[in-house]
């Protein structure tokens, strides 16, 4: 199968002109055929100086690229390198590639929490986080601000929803645990070097579906009478003791 290149959709025309003007890997400019003024004109010069295709489409078009927000009739697609299905990853996953550790999400609404999340996995040398097509934020605008620009090239894995996600994992053998309260301590837990950490919904947290996949719970202990941690704060904080245990 390979990696397949995929995309990252932006919309609106302020940054959709950043994302032209900087160092982001546009593919292709999707302008309203109804679009018009100096900004526009302003796009498309840039993307034709860039050799980047501009394409002029239907309002119904943007919509569904843009799929919620205040587009202005325009979008545009930046590649996401390290973006690829989770059924591609685990491909490549065997033999001398054995060890791995990703992050799978489970209902993570808020799409800065979401952004967060990337951010840290990234920073913390992690293998992928599984984004999930359904019951999770989407990687627009929002996720995309709080990731800090990071989003575009975080190892993103994605697959239609957690429960399939867990189903692949596991049958890839890998280990399988619940980042929860009540669990054993993260810190001295033997987390093996090929797992993944499932995080569920600040709220809620994770679904009884997910969490039958899971072998093990563990937690984050909390002093001062703290009861939780917003799930970007824990994923962050697990990243790292998993970029830890990769160290050693």
């Amino acid at each position: 199968m390979g990696i397949q290149e995929q995309f990252i959709v932006i919309h609106g025309r302020k940054p959709v002109v950043e994302a032209l003007s900087s160092d982001q890997e546009v593919a292709r400019v999707h302008l309203s055929s109804r679009a018009s003024g100096k900004i526009i004109n302003r796009i498309e010069e840039l993307a034709r100086s860039r050799g980047i295709e501009v394409e002029r489409v239907t309002d119904n078009r943007i919509n569904a690229l843009a799929r919620s927000g205040q587009h202005q009739g325009v979008a545009a697609d930046i590649r996401a390198r390290r973006m690829q299905s989770l059924a591609a990853f685990l491909e490549q996953r065997t033999g001398r590639k054995y060890a791995s550790t990703v992050l799978v999400l489970n209902g993570i609404h808020n799409p800065a929490n979401l952004g967060m999340i990337l951010r840290s996995v990234t920073a913390a040398g992690l293998d992928g986080v599984v984004v999930p097509y359904e019951g999770t934020a989407k990687i627009g605008a929002v996720a995309i601000k709080a990731s800090a620009g990071v989003a575009f090239k975080a190892p993103v894995l994605r697959i239609d929803n957690t429960v399939n996600a867990l189903a692949l994992l596991r049958d890839a053998r890998f280990d399988l645990l619940a980042l929860d309260a009540g669990g054993d301590s993260a810190f001295a837990a033997g987390i093996s070097d090929r797992v993944a950490i499932v995080l569920g919904n600040e709220t809620t947290g994770i679904e009884e579906e997910a969490r039958s996949f899971c072998s093990q719970t563990i937690s984050l202990p909390l002093h001062n009478g703290v009861e939780s941690l917003n799930v970007a704060a824990a994923a962050a904080v697990i990243s790292y003791i998993l970029g830890e245990k990769r160290e050693q």
